[in-house]
């Protein structure tokens, strides 16, 4: 992703959320598209992370837009916007997540795995790294997306997930143990073990 919202240094990036926070408490729901254009892609991204597929990630993003439509004021007041938007991101995931029964379980996964294999990347490295970052566990696999992708410290992470700040840490160490080993090419040395 290349988009000019990717490119925003952190601190650039939670203040124009706190902008459209603002806007969207002070002028009203016409305001939420500003905040939906901004934040989409990189909600979508952990969403992904969170639900392991694109239509539930949607689904979570949409649901997340609505809850702050309905109360701005909320996110405006919020002392990191951009943490509480991940949080309500992440607890609407969840939501969908415990609506699903086992059969529609399984068909997703075998949906998934079946657009994996067709579609070709130009970027063989990103598929590679999305493809290892599935094997983890989600609670393994978020806290890596929000360190790497978000830029967010372990407190502020622990802030999302309401969980201890090294309870996180602990979960990114191993997630980095595994995507090494995921991740390390294999050598002849390793056929011959």
């Amino acid at each position: 992703m290349n988009s000019i919202v990717e490119q925003l240094s952190p601190v650039k990036f939670a203040a124009q959320i706190r902008c459209c926070a603002n806007d969207l408490h002070d002028q009203g729901v016409d305001r939420l598209g500003s905040l939906y254009d901004l934040t989409s892609e990189r909600l979508v991204r952990y969403a992904v992370t969170v639900t392991r597929n694109m239509p539930d990630a949607e689904d979570a993003i949409q649901a997340t837009m609505v809850r702050i439509a309905m109360k701005p004021k909320i996110l405006a007041s919020a002392q990191q916007p951009w943490a509480y938007l991940l949080r309500v991101t992440r607890n609407e995931a969840l939501r969908i997540l415990q609506k699903r029964k086992p059969f529609q379980i399984f068909a997703q996964c075998r949906q998934l795995w079946a657009r994996d294999e067709e579609i070709v990347e130009e970027n063989d490295q990103a598929q590679v790294i999305r493809k290892a970052l599935k094997r983890l566990p989600t609670n393994q696999s978020e806290v890596v997306v929000l360190k790497i992708w978000e830029d967010m410290t372990f407190a502020e992470i622990a802030s999302v997930l309401d969980e201890s700040p090294n309870t996180v840490a602990s979960r990114y160490r191993y997630a980095l143990q595994k995507l090494d080993n995921y991740l390390r090419p294999v050598t002849h040395e390793d056929i011959n073990v």
